[in-house]
């Protein structure tokens, strides 16, 4: 069976909602973004309309390139640039104070190519010695609508064991490698969650997965310890929301039932109950521009899917600018949608 969600709905439904979104890049900040605008307010309270009580993004710390990867180096912390990304998204001001922690340093000794927000993180996990302490106090700061957790706190590097047999260590390695990932892996392979992330994850109606770069914002996920197995074993609806694009040296050539078994595959079991996928076609202008970097839009098969026990929602998701990019409030909107038609969704689990 496949859903076609509409954009018109008018369900309603106590609001008590608790959603954890997992990723990175900037996909799970677009996604976040969206969900923002269902975080519960006394209005939207009043409305009785489905809503989000507590809202949490799960974050991936591999990046190792740009900003983040050279305060790593030099700070030995974990990678700031998604989770900025994330705290800006749900801040409750998007004007200055996001403007200000999004600004980029375009010269300057030591400061070119830096974002501000990304040394202010540094700045407070130097002064907290903890980078979760870091990223709470940044998240009141901005008055962000959620809470955002990195997966782990451990300093971790991603490793791919590719089809010719060779091995390809750190995540900018991996992006840039022209071979096929066969598996990915952590390094330390026994990186731990933060209990917050846990619980989080065991108390939520609906955990989604995706958008993102398959094999360095989602996978990775996945792969730190207890993670994988609290999904499965959570009580919540749990989404797969589809890229739009395949990725250059990562993801190309996949189709999006290919996408969800590399995520079954990793996560070592069966994870989601829907996945939220893209039905509008690109312009030609917009898959021309895909071309040059050997990508294009991911081919969506229905069966496939379908036989992998996973029911798809077909939507409008696709948003042109620069790049393509998730139409983020349809893509919260039919999240919502789904969880007010969804059966039984306090007691539904995946064995």
């Amino acid at each position: 069976m496949v859903l076609q969600q509409r954009t018109n709905s008018s369900d309603k439904l106590a609001p008590d909602l608790s959603v954890v979104a997992i990723g990175g890049g900037t996909g799970l900040s677009t996604l976040l973004k969206g969900l923002k605008g269902y975080v519960l307010t006394p209005a939207l309270a009043a409305s009785g309309k489905l809503a989000i009580r507590e809202l949490c993004g799960v974050v991936t710390v591999t990046d190792d390139g740009g900003s983040s990867g050279r305060l790593r180096k030099e700070f030995n912390m974990l990678p700031p640039g998604d989770v900025r990304n994330c705290i800006v998204a749900l801040s409750e001001d998007e004007a200055l104070l996001s403007k200000l922690f999004q600004h980029r340093f375009q010269k300057g000794s030591g400061l070119e190519g830096h974002s501000f927000g990304n040394l202010f993180l540094a700045a407070l996990t130097s002064i907290t010695g903890d980078f979760a302490e870091a990223v709470r106090l940044s998240s009141e700061i901005l008055l962000t609508r959620g809470h955002i957790y990195p997966a782990t706190t451990s300093n971790v590097e991603l490793e791919a064991l590719m089809e010719d047999g060779t091995r390809v260590r750190g995540e900018t390695r991996i992006t840039a490698s022209k071979g096929k990932i066969r598996e990915l892996s952590l390094i330390p392979p026994d990186a731990e969650p933060l209990p917050q992330t846990l619980e989080a994850i065991a108390n939520a109606d609906l955990i989604t997965i995706g958008p993102g770069s398959l094999f360095t914002s989602l996978i990775p996920n996945l792969l730190v310890r207890g993670i994988a197995r609290c999904i499965t074993e959570s009580n919540a609806i749990k989404v797969f929301v589809c890229n739009l694009m395949t990725q250059a040296n990562e993801s190309l050539g996949l189709t999006a039932a290919e996408h969800i078994r590399a995520l079954t595959t990793h996560a070592g079991a069966q994870l989601f109950d829907y996945a939220l996928i893209n039905r509008k076609a690109a312009s030609s202008e917009m898959k021309a521009q895909y071309a040059l970097e050997g990508a294009s839009q991911i081919v969506v098969d229905l069966d496939a899917i379908e036989a992998l026990g996973v029911c798809p929602v077909l939507g409008d998701y696709l948003d042109e600018g620069a790049v393509a990019r998730h139409a983020t409030e349809r893509v919260a909107h039919d999240l919502m949608a789904l969880m007010a038609q969804a059966p039984d969704r306090q007691t539904a689990s995946k064995s």
